[in-house]
């Protein structure tokens, strides 16, 4: 083997004697902590999408990607190893940090005591979920202001966050109530104006029409195998003002394997070799 080769192992764990266990991304989600802290207690809940799957993807890529740079002072390159449930455990390191600092395990996040009084999903006029937050007192007093609430900036049971944070049992029923009155696109521009945290509640598909993303096109035309065209999204970063930009389409099955046979040595008749001893699919059209 070229010494210099720097190549990638994604797996379910790490060496250890969890080794040669099977894992899947619910299997890890369960076993490092994310699925209890996901869901309501006794409901261990996975998360919306293939977190721990793109974590071992992205943490394999830092690593080549250090492999690499060692290979420039050392001249050898090796293996690099990245797996699920040890990239679960490092999501789950502030939850192991306030457990050393508190004294006690936090519980599930639908659960948790939030560091802000008002942190909260809520129900517009006309029937939308959007989230609210406000996070400081400079907040809170724009709140009052724009919103006309003289009577709660001025109460002194309210002054403070760690105030507001002991009146959450009856503050935030009442910001409730007052958020009802307010359609959604009301409620956006008010928060916008006052520079409040705000969020509608989004489904996946709400994102092909989001005004960001179509501004600054980070939902790049795709045509999926069979011939399927959507849009999906770019790398989510830009270098000195660049995107990374698609590349190629994803691939059919099969489509690239003489191409990769090429690439490590095999010439024409030896590819066709293997196709006809059944190693290798029909060569897929590009």
């Amino acid at each position: 083997i070229n010494p210099r080769l720097v190549y990638c192992a994604l797996k379910g764990f790490l060496p250890g004697p969890y080794e040669k266990r099977p894992a899947l991304d619910e299997v890890v989600q369960m076993m490092g902590g994310l699925a209890y802290m996901t869901g309501p207690t006794g409901r261990p809940l996975r998360a919306g999408t293939s977190v721990v799957d793109i974590m071992g993807g992205l943490f394999g890529a830092f690593g080549t990607v250090l492999a690499l740079k060692q290979r420039e002072r050392t001249g050898k390159g090796g293996l690099v190893e990245s797996a699920l449930f040890e990239s679960v455990v490092f999501l789950m390191g502030q939850h192991l940090a306030i457990t050393a600092m508190n004294g006690a395990p936090p519980p599930p996040m639908p659960e948790r005591v939030s560091s802000w009084a008002i942190y909260e999903i809520f129900t517009t006029a006309d029937q939308q979920q959007v989230f609210i937050g406000i996070t400081s007192d400079g907040q809170w007093r724009r709140f009052c202001q724009f919103f006309k609430q003289d009577a709660w900036a001025a109460d002194p049971r309210l002054a403070s966050n760690n105030q507001r944070i002991e009146a959450r049992p009856w503050l935030v029923p009442k910001v409730a109530e007052l958020f009802r009155r307010y359609s959604k696109d009301e409620l956006e521009k008010l928060c916008l104006e006052a520079d409040l945290s705000f969020a509608p509640v989004a489904r996946p598909q709400d994102l092909f029409d989001h005004p960001h993303l179509l501004a600054n096109g980070s939902l790049a035309p795709t045509t999926l195998p069979g011939g399927v065209r959507t849009r999906l999204p770019l790398l989510p970063f830009q270098m000195l003002g660049w995107r990374p930009p698609l590349v190629r389409d994803p691939p059919e099955i099969g489509q690239h394997n003489d191409e990769v046979l090429a690439e490590i040595g095999y010439d024409a008749p030896a590819i066709a070799a293997l196709r006809s001893a059944g190693m290798l699919g029909p060569k897929e059209k590009p």
